[in-house]
């Protein structure tokens, strides 16, 4: 099979792997589409400590096309998207049901090989069968969407409150529709590419800025959400939160990126900060979503193009060009 492969830091190669076969409680899924995220970067960048070479992409959907031993919950012909998550399930993390803290914590397309092929060993566990309606290339984005579901569990959010978003990326964007129907009285976007603030307005945002004092609310917001991982947004968003109020760092930021804190200010003014880290018992919740319509995938991904492609899909992601990008090995004509 043809697939992307990091082999080191800073280098991305189109090669032929051997196909995967099923262990007997995992599926062989023929890829629709793969997205790409800043994670893929960071493993790129030899960050999140991967084992090199590895295959990358951790957001995929696809057609099951082989089933392990045991498996009785999908046949061949099955529609599936796939969370990545790997846990440990021994660990003390997983034992008190915090597994995406997992200490042994791995992914598909981030420990093992993942859905930047055209195909991909995955946990039947792991698999959600997608309804008739859902397209399975558009499905892809319930991973991305099930960490947006993950930041919202955490922010516990309450009616009625102004939230403030940096970054109109693909999570960003998410993070405003789920706030749309999450009670929020206003969503305001920041974010410096014009073309991404559109797509914000175009989605509903009650306002948009390239910074946040162009917004007229003195007294801050009741929930503060970095998309970004931008260290200069991140230190900016902490000193926007309201009285009450709760920051939320989403963004996924190297490793390097600092910000400064006021600790009197946190416990005067009664201010959280928190974070969240990928999936936890969210991705079926977001399956559910994504199926009522929550969001357009034909708004969120912006670039389908061949796997062959990988190493041009990347540099566009990087250089901020678009939304979700996608790879599709059937774009290669295989």
């Amino acid at each position: 099979m043809k697939a992307a492969l990091i082999t080191e830091p800073g280098r991305i190669e189109i090669t032929t792997a051997p196909d995967p076969t099923p262990g007997p409680r995992e599926v062989v899924v023929d890829v629709s589409a793969c997205g790409l995220c800043g994670t893929d970067l960071h493993i790129l960048q030899g960050e999140f400590a991967p084992k090199l070479p590895i295959i990358p992409g951790h957001e995929f959907a696809g057609e099951v096309v082989a089933v392990g031993s045991d498996v009785t919950e999908v046949s061949p012909g099955a529609r599936v998207a796939v969370d990545p998550s790997l846990y440990c399930f021994e660990c003390h993390y997983c034992r008190i049901g915090r597994n995406n803290l997992c200490e042994r914590f791995g992914a598909l397309g981030v420990t093992v090989a993942g859905g930047a092929a055209e195909f991909v060993a995955a946990p039947v566990a792991n698999c959600v069968v997608l309804p008739d309606h859902v397209r399975t290339a558009d499905a892809a984005l319930i991973e991305p969407l099930s960490c947006a579901v993950r930041g919202y569990d955490v922010l516990r959010s309450q009616l009625g409150a102004h939230v403030l978003i940096y970054g109109a990326g693909t999570m960003g964007l998410m993070m405003l529709e789920l706030a749309k129907r999450t009670g929020a009285v206003s969503v305001d976007v920041v974010d410096l590419n014009p073309d991404r603030l559109a797509t914000a307005r175009q989605l509903g945002c009650t306002a948009d800025a390239v910074s946040a004092d162009e917004f007229d609310r003195p007294r801050g917001w009741e929930l503060v959400i970095d998309a970004t991982g931008n260290a200069k947004a991140i230190q900016d968003g902490l000193s926007r939160v309201g009285k009450g109020g709760t920051f939320l760092q989403f963004g996924v930021s190297d490793y390097a990126a600092r910000a400064v804190i006021e600790p009197y200010k946190i416990y005067n003014q009664e201010i959280t900060i928190t974070g969240s880290m990928a999936v936890l018992h969210s991705y079926e919740r977001a399956a559910e979503l994504f199926s009522t319509g929550v969001i357009d995938p034909d708004v969120f991904i912006s670039d389908r193009l061949p796997l062959t492609s990988y190493s041009d899909a990347i540099n566009r992601f990087k250089a901020g060009l678009g939304r979700k990008i996608q790879v599709q090995p059937g774009l290669d004509g295989s």
